[in-house]
Order: structure tokens, then sequence, then C-alpha cells
């Protein structure tokens, strides 16, 4: 049966179209109407978190080396492929103002404390809701820190090797949501995540025919490099 309401997020923004994690494929996403829009950070050498998706510089900007060992300053000197250049988390917040869902997927290491920091800011002082935001992570300790720090924000868990395993972590830190590789989806284990009470938004669906099955399986959400074809 196939979801009506499937929840679209722009992965990376709208990365099929422009540079991903850039302020432009966000804005990009945005003018799609996607329901959500999904972001990585890392925490730079200067203590921001900064919107960027490799741990090296490399493939995507005309620098080189790890992102974690620069500075903001130097990091805003370099140039993203296409003429772009790396944002902050605040940069992206500012961007999207509660228009969507936004998810921060904790990619580098020691980003929970400075996230549930800015999170916690944007809720009190801008008027977002702790509820427009998820967080998610492949990376268990990362996720723990940030539920031990804050409790109100939803987390999700990131997998692409077992659902009834991201299930069974996701417990243990009372996360609601999961975040599979489509490839390791079925209808049976969709069902049985939501049965046990979980959303299940699922990465990375481009295809027709791909797209067209989530939504048979009846994920609550797809995230997509091409949030329009949705």
């Amino acid at each position: 049966m196939q979801n009506a309401s499937t929840r679209v997020f722009g992965h990376r923004g709208a990365k099929g179209y422009l540079a991903e994690n850039t302020l432009e494929s966000i804005e990009k996403a945005l003018n799609f109407n996607a329901d959500g829009i999904e972001i990585d950070v890392h925490l730079c050498a200067s203590g921001e978190l900064v919107v960027f998706h490799d741990f090296t510089l490399d493939r995507m900007t005309n620098g080189t080396g790890e992102v974690g060992k620069q500075t903001l300053k130097a990091l805003k000197e370099l140039i993203v492929n296409g003429g772009f250049q790396i944002p902050t988390l605040e940069e992206v917040l500012n961007l999207i103002d509660k228009k969507c869902l936004l998810n921060i997927e904790l990619k580098g290491k020691n980003t929970a404390i400075k996230t549930c920091e800015i999170v916690s800011y944007y809720v009190q002082n801008r008027g977002w809701d702790d509820t427009d935001f998820i967080v998610s992570s492949f990376q268990h300790t990362e996720l723990e820190t940030m539920f031990q720090t804050n409790k109100n924000i939803p987390l999700a868990v990131l997998t692409k090797a077992s659902v009834t395993e991201a299930i069974e972590f996701a417990k243990t830190i009372q996360a609601k949501i999961i975040h599979p590789n489509f490839a390791l989806l079925t209808k049976d284990n969709v069902k049985l995540a939501q049965s046990l009470g979980f959303e299940v938004n699922t990465w990375t669906v481009n295809n027709a025919d791909t797209i067209l099955r989530m939504k048979q399986y009846g994920v609550n959400g797809i995230i997509s490099d091409v949030p329009d074809k949705i």
C-alpha cells in the first residue's frame, strides 16, 4: 500500500542539481518544496560546525587535507566545486528559517555537543521547535552523547548494514526513527519497524523504479538527490 504522505528530504540540499551541502543547493531543495533537507556537519579547528560531507576537502573543493584541521576562516577562503562556499550550520538554519525539517547528520567526531548547543539556541531564541530537527548518525557514540545532553531532539539511527541492529540500538537512546539504505528494505521489515513505533526514512533514492518501490513499501520518508522527482 502506497503511503500517501511520504515525506521528501533533499539529500545534502538538491545534490542532483547543485554542489552538495551549499546554501545554493539547499535553497534549490526549498524551491522544490521539500518536506526536509539533510545536511552533514563537521567540527572545524576553530570550533564551529561546518556543513560538509567528506572528512577531507579534496573531492569537493580547491583545498586539500582534513576538514577538522582547518579553521573556519581557512575553510571560508576555499572554493567549492561550481564556485560556492562551505557554509556554517547557523547559515543553513538562517536560510531554512523553519520552512521545512532539518536533518543534521553528525558526520565528524565530537559534533554532538555543539549541535545540541546550536539547536537549543534556535529553539529558545529563534522560534524553532525541537521537532523541526532530526539528528542522525552512523556513529553510535555521537548519538549517545546527543541523547545524554538533550533528550528532546529527535534522533535517527543511520545504517547500511542491518535494519534489526538499527532498531536495537535505537531503543537504547529512545530514537524513534531509523535511516536505512534503501537496499536493506523489504515490505516486511518496513512494516516491522513501524509496528514497533519507528519511522523509516530511507536513502539515497533517485531512480524512478526505486522511488515507486519505496512508496509501495510504505516508508515514512525518502531522502533523494532529486527531491522534485519524488
